[in-house]
């Protein structure tokens, strides 16, 4: 009754109001003017080619144009990052190259219709502006990603490291600009403003990208990471000074007329970190949790953010400064910084930093460099940089007492440029500095020197390896006996250490536990790592402070998890991996097998095996994608968790079905010396009196004489029964073979560990 109450009053009031509105417009048209009439005939096209015309108006407007730039510009910087992450690479240097693949370089030489047509020259203001605008809140991050108290721990060692590092290539490229002055500078600027630009271009360290790096090698917590974090980020700040003189110089034309630049340069300064920071700091304090950061809050901070980009500008240091200087006095509180950048990154790397990175793209003509004398002027800018951005951060490391070997891994890393590196190339190009073919050679220097860095730290890893202590492989391995446990949530990493507990219980001073996290690079940055390893491991930390043990924890940022999974797996001297199971909420239907298929694609590992046959494209399988290509690639024993309710690990069931289901009893052994579990063994198929394996591996467990192991023949696998049960061990064949002949049992099953042997 109610449905046809709601239908009448529906249809009552929409036809009513309908009728009143055709009444309307009639009334309405008798009101029309003759003249008006006259003056806008009935149109003599068709009505196909007026929808032509308008949608042809629709398809160059200036909004469509931009939001089509958009969207290609992200599909294509996606594709190229994840290529270049595919080969080890850093992302930046995809973004970088998906930039000069949409420019004249590329796109632009060989489809220089469909170029025209997506990057039209009147459209260039609107990008280059929305660009502008990226770079500004990507600047932003970048100085609240600086943690000025770490350079009061290391300051003398990193300063003497930085400042090494940026005197040595600085000179090398005011030496260069001598060679190349005359040839390649633009009319009207004097040798001063091109030496010292060419200088500060061969000097800068890429920080985001050295901080990512770090973290991604595990290096982050070590006293190597946190010298090379601290000589980083020395290093940027006291390249933006340098930088904000040079460009003062630059715009005056002489050091002369610049001096009331600095002048006024070094005032704001003073009334940024000595006025407003506090001001900010007390703010902070206030608002450092998620609900405090209203919006009128969060607007507060962005306005200091634009009246500092305004400051700089207008002084004549470039707005990017005053967004960095922004991002420096920002409340150093950490959970305000995190909670901020996490409001600001996502906008600025994901959707505007890569318009910045095609811009760059579409300025760089590479085509220019036609000639061979060119490519040798581009190898020397490319080896001067390189030679004097190395030796002077391994030799300045050296000199502070570091060893041969982390003096080395510094110099690599301090040689790192990427994003920052044409962030200056486009501050000199847009001041008239550089010429179109400096630019372009800068940019292919950007990439080659930062491309440098993965190869080189490897090479550093294989001649000079680190010195690894051995206490813990020279224990007898007989007696040894160490579980990796791998987890995503927190909560998932409690459980999975508590069932780990049990098998170790009585042997805690042999045997050992890893608890093993890795995270998305992506929601990492350098200021909240560690809070979010903190808060990961908590509920571990908990766990095995109430279980009164010890547990080694290795956490990093990962780009490829499963990969890195199985290499920490099979890498260290591990006996057994627990990890937890994967679904997902697609399992079973088409759009599972879909994505299935697009996981194998995007893996390096998975495509291969796909090629030479070893996988299908689309194969149902009992776990998810990720969780049958860690069982297949890891070397050791696997536990896999599927993890329903698990308080106590006291009552336990082993089912054994085959004579293969022999790879049990090593765990199950482990567990039968605990005095607070019972096993209930199930033999249905009488498969022991096939196995003698298994035969001496019950014989042992009954020696043991304990009373809390049974052994039953009869198929027990009912509702009540295993309702009382706190877990299940089974083997992988026999879970399989349970899953595929859908047996009714599964679904009153309690906790489950299946054991790959």
């Amino acid at each position: 009754m109610k449905n046809l109450r709601n239908v009448l009053f529906y249809t009552i009031t929409i036809g009513a109001f309908s009728t009143l509105l055709y009444f309307f417009i009639r009334q309405g048209q008798t009101l029309e003017n003759t003249d008006l009439l006259a003056n806008n005939p009935l149109p003599t096209t068709s009505s196909w080619d007026q929808f032509s015309d308008t949608f042809s108006h629709n398809l160059t407007h200036p909004l469509a144009t931009l939001l089509l730039q958009i969207i290609t510009i992200i599909l294509v910087a996606r594709v190229f990052a994840w290529l270049c992450k595919s080969i080890g690479q850093p992302t930046v240097i995809g973004e970088i190259a998906a930039g000069i693949f949409l420019g004249p370089s590329l796109l632009g030489m060989y489809f220089p219709e469909f170029s025209t047509f997506l990057f039209p020259a009147q459209s260039l203001g609107n990008l280059q502006f929305l660009s502008q605008v990226g770079l500004i809140l990507f600047m932003f991050i970048i100085g609240m990603e600086l943690d000025l108290k770490v350079l009061k721990t290391k300051a003398q060692e990193a300063i003497v490291i930085s400042h090494a590092s940026i005197i040595l290539p600085f000179a090398l490229g005011v030496g260069l600009a001598l060679y190349i002055y005359q040839q390649f500078a633009p009319d009207g600027i004097s040798f001063l403003s091109f030496s010292l630009f060419i200088g500060i271009a061969l000097s800068i360290t890429a920080f985001p990208v050295l901080a990512r790096i770090v973290q991604e090698r595990g290096l982050s917590r070590t006293k190597l990471g946190m010298m090379v974090i601290t000589c980083a980020a020395t290093d940027d700040i006291t390249a933006w000074c340098i930088l904000a003189a040079v460009i003062a110089i630059v715009k005056a034309g002489d050091f002369v007329s610049s001096i009331y630049t600095i002048i006024l340069a070094a005032a704001y300064v003073v009334f940024m970190l000595k006025v407003l920071k506090p001001v900010l700091k007390r703010l902070g304090d206030h608002y450092s949790y998620k609900e405090g950061l209203t919006k009128p809050v969060v607007g507060l901070f962005f306005l200091v953010l634009m009246f500092s980009a305004y400051c700089t500008e207008v002084i004549g240091i470039h707005a990017l400064f005053g967004a960095f200087m922004a991002g420096v006095i920002m409340p150093p509180n950490q959970s305000f910084r995190n909670i901020f950048i996490e409001k600001v990154e996502d906008v600025s790397m994901v959707l505007l930093l890569p318009l910045f990175f095609v811009f760059t793209g579409l300025r760089t003509q590479i085509g220019l460099l036609n000639d061979p004398y060119l490519w040798e002027i581009t190898g020397l800018i490319i080896l001067a940089a390189v030679t004097g951005k190395f030796i002077g951060s391994a030799v300045a490391a050296r000199f502070v007492n570091q060893s041969w070997r982390d003096s080395l891994i510094i110099g690599s890393l301090m040689n790192t440029r990427g994003l920052m590196e044409l962030v200056v190339l486009n501050i000199g190009y847009d001041i008239g500095v550089l010429s179109p073919e400096i630019f372009a050679m800068m940019v292919i220097m950007a990439l080659a020197t930062t491309c440098m860095t993965g190869p080189a730290l490897d090479l550093i890893d294989r001649f000079l390896p680190e010195q690894k202590w051995e206490a813990f492989t020279q224990k007898n391995e007989d007696s040894r006996f160490s579980i990796l446990i791998a987890f995503a949530s927190p909560q998932g990493g409690r459980k999975m250490l508590r069932l780990a507990y049990h098998f170790i219980q009585k042997q805690f001073a042999s045997h050992h536990i890893t608890a093993l996290h890795l995270s998305p690079s992506s929601y990492l940055s350098q200021v909240n790592t560690e809070e979010y390893q903190l808060e990961t491991f908590r509920p571990i930390t908990e766990e095995a402070a109430a279980l009164d043990i010890s547990f080694a924890s290795l956490f990093k940022p990962s780009q490829e998890i499963e990969h890195d999974i199985i290499e920490t797996a099979n890498a260290g001297e591990y006996d057994m991996l627990m990890i937890g199971i994967g679904r997902t909420v697609f399992e079973g239907t088409f759009l599972g097998k879909i994505l299935g298929f697009t996981s194998k694609i995007i893996s390096r590992e998975r495509l291969f095996d796909t090629i030479t046959g070893k996988e299908k494209l689309f194969h149902a399988d009992v776990f998810d994608e990720r969780t049958t290509h860690i069982i297949k690639s890891v070397k050791i024993p696997v536990g896999i968790l599927i993890e329903k309710n698990l308080k106590h690990v006291n009552n336990i069931f082993v089912p054994i079905f085959s004579p293969d289901d022999s790879v049990l009893f090593q765990f199950v052994k482990k567990l039968a010396l605990q005095e607070n579990i019972y096993l209930t063994i199930m033999d249905p198929t009488n498969a022991a009196s096939k196995s003698t394996e298994i035969q001496a591996e019950l014989q042992a467990i009954n020696e043991l004489d304990n009373g809390r192991m049974r052994l039953l023949h009869e198929n027990v696998l009912e509702k009540d029964f295993l309702q009382e049960k706190d877990l299940m061990i089974i083997s992988l064949d026999s879970w399989k073979k349970a899953v595929e002949s859908h047996s009714l049992w599964l679904s009153h099953s309690p906790s489950v560990l299946i054991v790959r042997g």
